[in-house]
């Protein structure tokens, strides 16, 4: 649905996180930006404007994901695929969520570009996308191997910082928006290839020589300490194979200005394909609830994301129930889907609030979050530049 002035009016905004809700407030937007909002008595909505009824309803602004793959079967495509085919699988694993924007950390970098664009055009409806293209490894992980064979796809391994810093040369030539390295490759049987820490670091200089932040999948403590080394900007992940993590190092991580995107359902997802059993599973989930929690605890910038693509549960409820557990408040998860992402990458300016002059993204929710942190999976509407690209 394109409009040239949207209003929509009489839901409960929840401008940014440290701002206090607006009860019975308005957005007004016109062409893909905010041009108004605030109470409904100090909003004047233009009598050619169309209105949606938000009464009883949420207001976010739009929410970001920032750890999943367009790397699905559905998406592989890209050029050929219909629109309806395209804008089905977006629906399925992120319109639906609120997602109005997402970090793509690991795909076909051609393939996925050639999605932006047709998302970009107006054909799909789908979120604002931004790509690392593929990743750099040493080694392919063996729990992606079968998808790469079974797909036909091939992805090179890097061998010497050269050609590491050479990979980050041409992928942010060919228009990727960051860098993804696996400081940490699983080989299997609790084996594990990790980056050597001058690869780490050619790979960071190049891409922060191009302004393009830099993430890193950890895995174990020899990763994280090649991604505190090396300079890297964001964890991918907790690490499931490092000792618990303490106060000092979760300063450590802040020191050096290192955000972490949790993805908690994740480790859910896979110890339930890996058969464990509830005990152990929950187990695992609560040592990367602790990682999170002294992270947090200790400052550190929390990313939101799923890992969407990878694993095939979309629904984000568990994630904010898991992050709500580790002791995160409402204010610091919608921070994690909001400021802090458009802050770390570039956008504060245009992103991640609901006032005048920001782009006309807006997540709308069924119910309060700040009562049920899982109401941030409730999604009535989501709206990008304007556009309703969810709900109705």
């Amino acid at each position: 649905m394109n409009v040239l002035i949207l209003a929509l009016a009489g839901g409960t905004l929840y401008p940014s996180p440290d701002a206090r809700p607006i009860v019975d407030g308005v957005v007004l937007i016109r062409d893909g930006k905010i041009a108004a909002a605030g109470p409904r008595a100090s909003v004047t909505i233009p009598r050619d404007a169309r209105v949606i009824n938000c009464s009883g309803n949420f207001l976010t602004a739009g929410l970001w994901n920032s750890h999943v793959h367009l790397f699905t079967p559905e998406l592989l495509h890209a050029r050929e695929s219909s629109a309806a085919a395209l804008t089905a699988q977006l629906d399925t694993m992120l319109n639906r969520w609120g997602f109005t924007t997402v970090f793509d950390i690991a795909s076909l970098l051609e393939n996925t570009l050639a999605l932006r664009r047709r998302i970009e055009s107006g054909e799909v409806r789908g979120p604002r996308v931004l790509t690392t293209g593929e990743p750099l490894w040493t080694e392919v992980p063996v729990y992606v191997r079968g998808f790469l064979e079974a797909n036909h796809i091939a992805m090179a391994v890097v061998a010497t910082p050269a050609e590491a810093a050479e990979r980050v040369r041409r992928q942010a030539a060919a228009g990727a928006d960051g860098i993804k390295l696996f400081a940490g490759s699983i080989r299997g049987r609790g084996k594990v290839a990790n980056m050597p820490v001058e690869m780490v670091r050619a790979a960071v200089a190049e891409a922060h020589a191009r302004h393009l932040p830099v993430f890193a999948h950890p895995q174990n403590s020899a990763g994280l300490e090649a991604a505190i080394a090396g300079g890297v900007d964001i964890l991918a992940h907790t690490a499931p194979d490092s000792p618990p993590w303490t106060p000092a190092f979760a300063a450590r991580l802040t020191q050096a200005r290192m955000a972490l995107i949790p993805t908690l359902t994740l480790f859910d997802w896979e110890a339930r394909r890996g058969g464990e059993s509830d005990a152990a599973r929950e187990g695992w989930l609560a040592k990367m609830e602790a990682e999170l929690r002294v992270f947090s605890q200790a400052g550190g910038d929390v990313l939101f994301g799923t890992d969407a693509g990878y694993i095939d549960h979309f629904d984000t409820a568990m994630e904010y129930d898991r992050m709500a557990r580790a002791g995160m408040t409402f204010p610091q998860i919608l921070a994690s889907l909001t400021t802090a992402p458009a802050r770390r990458f570039g956008y504060g300016e245009r992103s991640g609030r609901i006032a005048p002059g920001m782009d006309a993204d807006v997540t709308v929710l069924r119910d309060d979050p700040a009562k049920d942190i899982t109401a941030l999976a409730r999604v009535r509407l989501a709206v990008r530049a304007g556009t309703v690209i969810y709900g109705r």
